[in-house]
């Protein structure tokens, strides 16, 4: 699959993942609008400032690249929150629910929203930025890992369904490792998010419908043997996250 001449849509993309995601694509001849929730400027990239953890978020989104960039064939679901967070104490309401909103429901309405556009200009690509986290859980982070185990199982089932629907749109996951981001900066052997972005878009060239970003690729092989064990290595000392978008 080219990136050169499409368009393509990145969430988050102001920092971290998501700002060298933009700015690769960039580089390979690819059209990137990229969203954040504040306004940001980018070399060659179409900025929109859009909170997608508001209501109807995704839906307006997919309006507005449907309506001003009718040849969008690619997403990129990137953006996170990570909230650290004892659930034991006191009461988290609006923090669940802006991880959820953030994390889980906006980027399921936003590609279902767009995959009448996709479809139309396949073959199309949709690609979910998970975790580690969403295999072998960290308890500190309970909510932000119950996003992306969700959104793990969202893309498989909708794959199938556009499969199944005949679209000529490739639903993939990116299962991201700890990268050197501002929600892991106190945490050591971070991965760098250049290299991090590299590893997503080649997977994503190769078609691959899970890329496995560095040391998750040892924690698949881990969990394939012993699930428990998987559990059991993410909940030491020196191990918050395996991914920070």
């Amino acid at each position: 699959m080219d990136m050169k001449g499409r368009s393509i849509l990145v969430t988050g993309a102001s920092r971290g993942i998501g700002a060298e995601l933009a700015a690769q694509l960039v580089a390979r001849g690819a059209r990137v609008i990229g969203v954040a929730r504040r306004p940001f400027e980018a070399e060659g990239v179409s900025a929109i400032a859009l909170d997608l953890g508001a209501e109807g978020a995704g839906r307006d989104l997919a309006d507005r690249v449907a309506r001003d960039h009718p040849d969008c064939s690619g997403l990129i679901a990137n953006a996170a929150v990570m909230a650290h967070v004892d659930l034991t104490r006191g009461i988290h309401d609006a923090e669940i629910a802006m991880e959820i909103a953030i994390n889980l429901t906006g980027p399921v309405q936003l590609a279902t929203a767009m995959l009448p556009q996709l479809a139309a200009n396949g073959p199309s690509f949709v690609n979910f930025v998970t975790s580690g986290l969403a295999i072998a859980p960290r308890a500190e982070a309970a909510v932000y890992c119950a996003t992306k185990a969700g959104l793990r199982s969202f893309a498989r089932s909708l794959r199938n369904q556009c499969r199944d629907a005949g679209l000529r749109v490739q639903v993939s996951e990116t299962v991201m490792t700890l990268v050197e981001t501002s929600l892991s900066r106190e945490m050591a052997g971070r991965y760098p998010p250049g290299r991090a972005a590299a590893d997503l878009i080649a997977g994503l060239e190769a078609e691959r419908e899970e890329i496995w970003i560095e040391r998750t690729r040892l924690l698949r092989l881990v969990n394939r043997l012993s699930p428990a064990l998987a559990c059991r290595i993410l909940r030491g000392p020196n191990v918050r996250a395996l991914h920070a978008g």
